[in-house]
């Protein structure tokens, strides 16, 4: 531990993350969490024991950050109230799906019937009018059923089936619409793929099928049983207006320098709003001042609205290139000092993050998350 870090720790000892936490539970968590994928989201198991360790059953959860809905959607599943914002529209897209799914499978499939046939009653797209970038991804067939389909599913109501559709959207899976490509940031793999050796996988992939597979996947562990309140706002985390009073704050704020959300999410982002600009970030991933204005924000907000002795816990990536002077745990921690003093640091886990999870870039960059646990006098 960095001896300068430590001291921002106020000498609290750096307890080591419990071991379960880095086992698998992929084949165990809620499958709504694997609608689509989020490059460096939080782990289900460690946001559902953080949950259960600081807030308590009917209590309100917020998550400012909300990324793929991973803490929103393990907040309802436990019973609690949520409340979550992220400047994202992909974002918006997964956590609206999570928190307001159909309640039945049926009801799913049914509604996923009702919008691929009005789909298929608009006009067939002028695929010229299609950025080049975007029709190398597809079949031409496949590419004018998935416009059609998105242009239904972009409406208010839609968002559960439209994060489907970005979930099966690309990767050299049968199952999935594009041509050979990576599944989390998007980019051809015709390399290792050349159409001389592997022309079935640029054959036309119909959408209907491949999408109620997927509708179907989704309620594979996943039954509704919870009547809590669910709100969720796009908004930059300085524009954002919080609940007057929350229980506990449970949040992930984006890596600093070491992803480019805009970009790893571009084609997903290019379906749900064709004139999105390249970048959703608002600097915070990318400028530190961004980063801590937009920290210090938040900070303002939390001293005003968390209750007595109510907690707040920010999951923070480190680098292990910096590129600033200190540790993004270390701004964390020096803002909340200053913006809520009401907060106490209580405890502070370290946790190393399994190649799997790491950002790209050959695995450099984030591998350790730092859990700061803070607690209001």
């Amino acid at each position: 531990m960095d001896t300068s870090l430590q001291q921002v720790y106020e000498e609290i000892p750096i307890e080591q993350a419990p071991q379960w936490w880095r086992e698998p539970s992929t084949h165990a968590e809620c499958s709504l969490h694997q609608l689509a994928p989020y490059i460096g989201k939080t782990k289900s198991s460690i946001a559902g024991d953080l949950i259960d360790r600081y807030s308590k059953k009917d209590d309100l959860v917020i998550d400012p950050f909300a990324g793929a809905g991973t803490i929103p959607l393990e907040a309802v599943l436990r019973g609690r109230h949520t409340f979550a914002a992220d400047i994202s529209p992909y974002a918006r897209i997964l956590t609206k799906a999570k928190l307001s799914p159909p309640r039945t499978l049926q009801t799913a499939l049914n509604r996923t019937q009702r919008v691929l046939a009005e789909s298929q009653t608009l006009p067939r797209p002028d695929l010229r009018s299609i950025p080049r970038w975007i029709r190398q991804f597809f079949h031409p067939q496949t590419l004018g059923e998935a416009l059609r389909f998105a242009e239904v599913a972009r409406r208010p109501g839609n968002e559960f089936l439209m994060a489907c559709f970005l979930g099966i959207l690309h990767h050299q899976r049968p199952g999935f619409l594009s041509y050979p490509s990576s599944h989390l940031v998007p980019y051809l793999r015709d390399k290792k793929y050349p159409r001389s050796d592997f022309p079935e996988m640029y054959n036309y992939r119909a959408l209907e099928p491949r999408l109620l597979s997927k509708v179907q996947r989704a309620y594979k562990r996943f039954q509704w049983a919870h009547q809590t309140k669910t709100k969720f706002r796009q908004s930059s985390v300085e524009r954002l207006q919080l609940p007057e009073q929350f229980d506990a704050v449970i949040t992930s704020p984006p890596y600093m320098n070491a992803l480019d959300y805009g970009r790893d999410n571009r084609l997903r982002l290019w379906f749900i709003d064709p004139s999105f600009a390249q970048s959703v970030d608002n600097g915070i991933t990318t400028r530190q001042r961004a980063f801590i204005n937009g920290l210090m924000s938040l900070a303002v907000k939390l001293e005003g609205g968390l209750k007595r002795r109510g907690y707040c816990i920010f999951i923070v990536g480190e680098e292990i290139r910096r590129s600033f002077s200190a540790h993004p745990a270390e701004i964390v921690a020096t803002i909340a000092r200053k913006y809520a003093p009401s907060l106490r640091l209580r405890q502070v886990f370290a946790d190393d993050i399994p190649d799997i999870r790491r950002t790209r870039r050959d695995c450099r960059g984030v591998k350790t998350e730092h859990f700061l646990v803070f607690q209001r006098n």
